[in-house]
């Protein structure tokens, strides 16, 4: 039987038009099953990679260097705060709102060309802290929506 649980947040949704770019908090958004984000460069239901999920103490950490980053700028579709993100094992499903739900992927990445953020403070904590998720089941989705770990 699965047990659920409340783990946290959504802090931030964000989207960008084009790849390689800052995303911009929207506030809200729509995850399409088998998708990703609607309106969003990265969704292509091609890849496991079809959202991105960063914690806001990750981001909070570059802040902590000095940097003037928000929310978007790590380029993930979703910030979260209260989830232990990378603690969250590939395949672990989570609930985003009342209906959406996705299936952790994918812990980090690797960077082909180092960003702006890794010039600027000579780390970054995407690569190492994001990790990604495809959509299972769509549903709207909005800042201060609780974030449900549901576990096997």
């Amino acid at each position: 039987m699965a047990v659920e649980r409340i783990a946290g947040h959504v802090t931030a949704v964000c989207t960008s038009e084009k790849t390689g770019m800052r995303k911009k908090n929207v506030g809200q958004g729509c995850l399409i099953e088998g998708f990703g984000i609607e309106h969003d460069a990265h969704a292509s239901g091609a890849t496991h990679r079809q959202v991105s999920l960063l914690a806001q103490e990750s981001i909070k950490k570059m802040q902590d260097m000095g940097l003037d980053v928000h929310a978007g700028d790590f380029a993930e579709n979703i910030t979260t705060s209260g989830v232990d993100l990378l603690g969250l094992p590939v395949g672990t499903k989570v609930r985003l709102g009342e209906s959406a739900l996705l299936e952790v992927t994918q812990h980090g990445k690797t960077c082909h060309a180092p960003c702006a953020i890794y010039h600027q403070a000579g780390t970054c904590v995407m690569p190492t802290e994001g990790i990604f998720a495809r959509v299972l089941a769509g549903g709207s989705i909005r800042v201060g929506d609780a974030i449900t770990v549901i576990e096997d």
